[in-house]
């Protein structure tokens, strides 16, 4: 049995499933909140693939679903059969959608909070700046920066109150070193970074560390058909980054903090 659980937001994309299937693997209980309103979640790129079956929490009737590893009989190089992970409906642009994935994340005592990692987001490109309406910047704070200070936020309080924690965030190398068209992404990345670093400092002495990683382009069938002529051997793939992450959340990694972490592999 599980004996602590980590919440990872975006735990079915390309880059989540990797995530999904590195904590399961290391014996966590995770918890994956999903979009209220959406009949489906995708199946993973990765390693983890989805089977849905409902399931209700005793507590308040929400509904959970299971995410299974190995569900469709051969399963993928890294999937461990048999394990599983929790999703519960929650929209995490609002409040009260990240308060409900703590909860479910919190449900277990015996299993309690010890970290949590932020993947939800999103990019887009267009024009220069003078090209870009403040509507399309907006976004690309609301979806990028909103989900990761809302979640955070809620789990604070029960990753102090459970003796310590960690937090791992994603951000992108265009925060660091931006390319052209990508203005609001790489402003909201940057600022995923800086809320990152804010939350490391303040909470070092309540024992919660926060770090961040910093993809360049992560090699998922998404990048693959929108880049086709691309050298795709010098993306980084999903599970290494994965470990990345893994480690960040780990007792490992304890003596580190505020720590911005290149995963560029060789692109």
């Amino acid at each position: 049995m599980a004996e602590r659980t980590v919440l990872v937001t975006g735990g079915t994309g390309g880059l989540g499933g990797a995530v999904t299937a590195a904590f399961l693997k290391a014996g966590w209980r995770v918890v994956v909140p999903e979009r209220e309103g959406d009949p489906t979640v995708p199946a993973a790129a990765g390693p983890v693939q989805v089977r849905r079956q409902l399931q209700l929490d005793a507590s308040d009737a929400a509904p959970l679903r299971r995410l299974q590893l190995g569900a469709s009989g051969a399963a993928r190089p890294g999937a461990v059969a048999g394990a599983v992970a929790e999703a519960v409906g929650a929209d995490l642009l609002e409040p009260a959608g990240a308060a409900r994935a703590v909860a479910a994340a919190t449900a277990e005592p015996s299993a309690p909070l010890r970290a949590v990692v932020n993947l939800v987001g999103g990019y887009a490109s267009g024009g220069l700046v003078h090209e870009t309406p403040v509507e399309e910047f907006d976004r690309m704070l609301r979806i990028n920066l909103r989900p990761t200070y809302l979640v955070t936020q809620a789990a604070l309080p029960h990753l102090v109150a459970a003796g310590g924690g960690a937090v791992v965030c994603v951000s992108a190398r265009a925060a660091v070193a931006p390319f052209p068209g990508a203005a609001g992404y790489a402003t909201a990345k940057a600022a995923v970074l800086a809320f990152a670093n804010a939350v490391a400092v303040e909470y070092r002495q309540r024992g919660v560390r926060c770090n961040t990683v910093l993809p360049s382009v992560i090699d998922t069938p998404a990048n693959r058909a929108a880049q086709p002529e691309a050298d795709h051997r010098r993306w980084v793939p999903p599970a290494e980054i994965a470990a990345v992450i893994r480690f960040l959340a780990s007792d490992e990694s304890a003596p580190t903090s505020g720590a911005s972490i290149p995963v560029y592999g060789r692109a």
